[in-house]
């Protein structure tokens, strides 16, 4: 049985998600320690929406599933690093393929790359 330190941040673990092939860092989420256990179970990333207070399967809506290829624990037992393979090209409910799309630039930020999908048309919103 793994377990981790769910006594840090109300019950939460810091969760990365990087690509299994290339390293890229797609996106930060949390888990509980019920995500955790979907995400042992099922090999699909399941994490704990912090504002809807709820489970959420990545993808369960968008198609965007990320498939667990390895997990990572960090030292502490408090931190999950998931190397995925995103299916659909995105991770970033804005389109884009990582939600680190957003780069520094002097006193800016600038967005790099394009979005491969409208969130408009995958979420009606």
């Amino acid at each position: 049985m793994i377990t981790l330190d769910f006594s840090k941040i109300d019950g939460l673990v810091p969760a990365i998600a990087q690509d299994y092939q290339t390293g890229e860092v797609l996106m930060l989420a949390f888990m509980n320690e019920a995500a955790w256990q979907a995400t042992l179970r099922t090999g699909k990333a399941t994490y704990f929406s912090r504002s809807r207070q709820s489970l959420w399967e990545k993808g369960a809506t968008s198609g965007h599933v990320q498939l667990v290829r390895e997990i990572r624990v960090d030292c502490d037992g408090d931190t999950v690093l998931l190397k995925v393979e995103q299916l659909g090209g995105a991770a970033c409910h804005t389109g884009h393929r990582s939600c680190f799309h957003k780069r520094v630039n002097q006193d800016a930020l600038e967005v790099v790359g394009q979005p491969v999908f409208d969130p408009k048309e995958v979420y009606g919103q």
